[in-house]
């Protein structure tokens, strides 16, 4: 079996941040969200991925290099443009041949691994077999249908009149028949090519499609509320370690993890959290929940619950919540003038401003 992991999107809903870092690169717990689905892929005995990549391809080729780092073998294969799920089978055509193979959305994050998945498909031998979980606004996702049995009988891509709350997973296992069905595609209403059409396609041949739906826990982290969703979880699971350097006067507290070269010095850090290798932490408040990336420096402050990406900046600033901070930022007081604000933001930011 093969892998085939999507990286090609272009992570509109995390703008600006994906305007000159690629999604699934983001961290979580300092370490990219993609990073894990190559751990779980690995970790289900599968050693050859195709990874789709996009315009972002240079950046995740240097983060991924040839996989060996993940026991994995990495092909790189170019998509022009995100044309859809099954346009990335489409173009992998060649490199999966007629083997079966897993296909992982990049930016997904799914608890427990994907070992029973996989064992179950090998047992079973089904045309495909999809993951569901119950939604609250299933009109947002494909979503399945099951008849009495939990057969597969019907298929949707972001219905209006959703005909359950069951929705698609971003991992499916499929045989070679799906080369068949993505190849009578026609582009959706949205222009793309839909895997929630092949599948319907696999039903309508009359194959057999198969579903599980998982009580644990999945997230698709293309915004920002699931990002830190998705950390404050995995968060939840760290063991304090102290590699860095912390004074007498800082106290740590709970499950706090504080990497090589950092510096803590007259603060105190509340767990579940984690200090980046080299960040600097003083006369601040680190809350629950919290990523501190590498080369960071936090002085004078309050933050909790968020990530901050390698290297940037939080000097003197009251306090800091659920927020998302990217690459080399600084974060500064206003000067105490008269009541204006001064902004500086790219496209598609999202403000929110106490007056």
């Amino acid at each position: 079996m093969k892998a085939l992991v999507l990286a090609g999107g272009s992570g509109t809903r995390l703008r600006p941040i994906t305007h000159t870092s690629a999604k699934q690169l983001v961290p979580v717990a300092n370490k990219p969200v993609l990073f894990y689905g190559l751990e779980a892929i690995a970790a289900a005995g599968i050693r050859e991925l195709g990874l789709v990549v996009g315009d972002t391809q240079p950046e995740i080729e240097a983060a991924v290099g040839d996989g060996s780092a993940f026991g994995l073998q990495v092909t790189y294969l170019r998509q022009k443009a995100p044309l859809g799920l099954a346009h990335g089978v489409l173009i992998a055509r060649e490199y999966l041949g007629d083997d079966d193979f897993v296909m992982y959305l990049g930016d997904n994050f799914v608890v427990g691994g994907i070992n029973g998945l996989v064992d179950r498909f090998a047992r079973e031998r089904p045309a495909a077999q999809i993951m569901l979980t119950r939604v609250g606004d299933p009109r947002q996702f494909g979503v399945a249908e099951l008849d009495a049995k939990g057969r597969v009988v019907g298929l949707e891509e972001k219905p209006a009149q959703p005909k359950s709350d069951l929705a698609l997973v971003g991992v499916y296992l499929f045989s070679s028949a799906i080369h068949a069905a993505v190849g009578e595609l026609k582009p959706s209403w949205r222009g793309e090519l839909e895997i929630t059409d092949a599948i319907q396609w696999l039903i309508e041949a009359g194959l057999r499609v198969e579903s599980s739906v998982i009580s644990g826990y999945w997230k698709d982290t293309g915004n920002v509320t699931d990002m830190l969703e998705v950390n404050r979880l995995v968060l939840e699971s760290v063991e304090a370690q102290v590699r860095g350097q912390v004074d007498e006067t800082s106290e740590l507290v709970g499950r706090v993890v504080v990497e090589r070269g950092a510096v803590v010095e007259r603060s105190r850090v509340v767990g579940p959290a984690i200090i980046g290798e080299g960040a600097r932490i003083q006369d601040s408040y680190v809350g629950p929940f919290t990523s501190i990336g590498a080369g960071c420096s936090v002085i004078g402050s309050e933050i909790e619950y968020s990530i901050v990406l390698p290297r940037a900046s939080i000097a003197g600033v009251g306090r800091i919540e659920a927020s998302l901070i990217g690459h080399d930022v600084e974060v500064t007081p206003a000067p105490n003038t008269p009541r204006a604000h001064r902004l500086v933001l790219g496209d598609h930011s999202k403000v929110q401003i106490s007056s």
